[in-house]
């Protein structure tokens, strides 16, 4: 694997694991819906004054299918149940939670790409599973996490929803630019999440403070860490590069103990082990697989 993806790759990943915390902030200011709706916005405005660099759109019939399910999954679906996952578990195990996306990413593939899913990997994605399970009864109610067992479960389903997301881009990407899609999702998110934003109040003052940390998820997470990921997947197999996301849990529970003052106990220290193994288990047969193409 060249340099390059591999640095392109761990910075969206430093990138999404710092939304975490980002996003733990802004929650306790605005509502759900009007902190996507203006970190969406942001993105937008980003792409409005690049447009140039979009360049001519050449759509091809039909397609219109594909894009609208890339637009659902992700920014709409994946965004609405992260950051409402967020209001009920901790960054630290939303992050933690994460990790499930390459073994899901190939039960996808499985489904829609008839990619073939071994024993092995259908055992890690179980023990996985359980790990999950365990981080979210193995520590009571706390400041961080009033409901983790419903915010783990709510961040797995968008991590099911970003997981279809990444087959289908890269379905999408043979025939249209990085750089269009990934500006098409910021538009399609603008105007989801609108409705959401302004069915409740806005509160009356805004800190700087506040509005700085809603630019930088609009301009460097929505905007810069999909552009990288987006163009990585376009240079590397799509499950190479979901395999990444098993950096998230590391930057994220790194950050949240540095900067939210996140604590996990010991048997949820004992749950994100599992998880990780899980994962390792289910990613043994790739490895395997791609040593013995190596060799052949």
């Amino acid at each position: 694997m060249r340099p390059l993806p591999i640095f392109t790759l761990t910075l969206a990943m430093l990138l999404w694991s710092s939304s975490f915390i980002a996003l733990k902030h802004v929650l306790e200011v605005w509502s759900f819906g009007q902190v996507l709706f203006m970190r969406m916005s942001v993105a937008s405005c980003c792409w409005l004054l690049c447009y140039r660099q979009l360049g001519n759109v050449q759509y091809q019939k039909g397609d219109w299918r594909w894009l609208a399910l890339m637009g659902a999954l992700e920014p709409c679906l994946y965004f609405l149940l992260e950051v409402n996952a967020l209001r009920y578990t901790s960054a630290g195990q939303a992050g933690m939670v994460c990790a499930l996306l390459p073994l899901m990413v190939a039960l996808v593939a499985f489904a829609l790409l008839k990619e073939r899913v071994s024993r092995r990997q259908l055992l890690g994605f179980g023990i996985a599973i359980f790990g999950i399970a365990l981080l979210g009864l193995g520590g009571g109610a706390d400041e961080f996490a009033p409901n983790a067992l419903l915010g783990n479960s709510l961040e797995m389903g968008a991590m099911l929803c970003a997981a279809t997301y990444s087959v289908v881009f890269k379905k999408l990407s043979s025939r249209y630019g990085v750089m269009t899609l990934t500006a098409l999702q910021a538009f399609v998110g603008t105007l989801f999440f609108a409705p959401f934003a302004f069915s409740s109040p806005w509160p009356s003052a805004w800190g700087w403070q506040d509005m700085a940390v809603i630019l930088f998820l609009g301009a460097f997470v929505t905007l810069g860490a999909y552009l990288l990921y987006n163009w990585s997947v376009t240079q590397v197999k799509v499950t190479l590069a979901a395999a990444y996301v098993n950096l998230i849990p590391v930057f994220t529970l790194l950050l949240a103990y540095l900067l939210l003052g996140e604590i996990l106990s010991t048997l949820q220290w004992v749950a994100c082990a599992a998880v990780l193994a899980g994962i390792g288990v289910g990613q043994l047969p790739a490895r395997k697989r791609q040593a013995q193409a190596a060799v052949t």
